[in-house]
């Protein structure tokens, strides 16, 4: 099992600023995201996907072509990734765009919550799907959403401003955005459910 993050790109807004790519032990993106990272002089160590959004496909670079349009490219990509060893994955370009692809990078999200730890980073925040006892760290002023997806109950929270006690959130009832953290560090705590976790930059 590989214990160093992996750095993958989806084809949605690309990040403004690229981070510290020596925190990661390999590089990879989807189909159409390539194309960044030629721009960017950055060279993956593999690329995947069913290849619709590129005319020319590079020759120096392993290609993994996965034309199942039963599964999107960041789902057969996360195959790939887990089918490798690697279990911590840190997804940039997941959102922007076309927002119905942001939405089904949620739902993939979910599906593989079981076996890899994915954060999600964009030129606004980053997010992630909240462990039932969440503690986060370097959070104070920051603004902090609590999304179900589409439900989470029996919520907890320290160190927001607007606290929860044991309360439910519901997509479409009530949903816990734009708390802000007044301590460094915060705690999320609940019972059953999906709740995505947003922080500000």
């Amino acid at each position: 099992m590989h214990t160093k993050k992996v750095f993958l790109l989806l084809n949605g807004e690309p990040p403004k600023a690229i981070p510290n790519l020596e925190e990661y032990e390999i590089i990879c993106a989807t189909d159409g995201a390539y194309q960044f990272l030629e721009k960017n002089k950055m060279k993956p160590n593999f690329i995947s996907g069913d290849f619709d959004s590129i005319e020319n496909l590079p020759e120096n670079i392993e290609i993994i072509h996965t034309p199942n349009q039963d599964f999107t490219d960041f789902d057969k990509m996360l195959k790939i990734l887990f089918d490798k060893g690697f279990k911590n994955v840190d997804v940039f370009g997941a959102s922007g765009k076309e927002q119905d692809h942001f939405l089904g990078n949620l739902h993939t999200a979910i599906q593989w919550k079981n076996k890899l730890k994915l954060t999600f980073f964009d030129n606004h925040s980053r997010y992630f799907l909240a462990d039932k006892s969440t503690s986060i760290s370097n959070c104070v002023n920051k603004t902090i959403s609590l999304v179900p997806f589409p439900k989470a109950k029996n919520i907890s929270t320290l160190g927001l401003q607007y606290p929860l006690d044991k309360e439910d959130l519901t997509f479409g009832e009530r949903i816990g955005t734009r708390n802000k953290a007044i301590t460094n560090n915060i705690k999320i705590t609940f019972e059953s459910g999906e709740l995505f976790i947003f922080i500000n930059h």
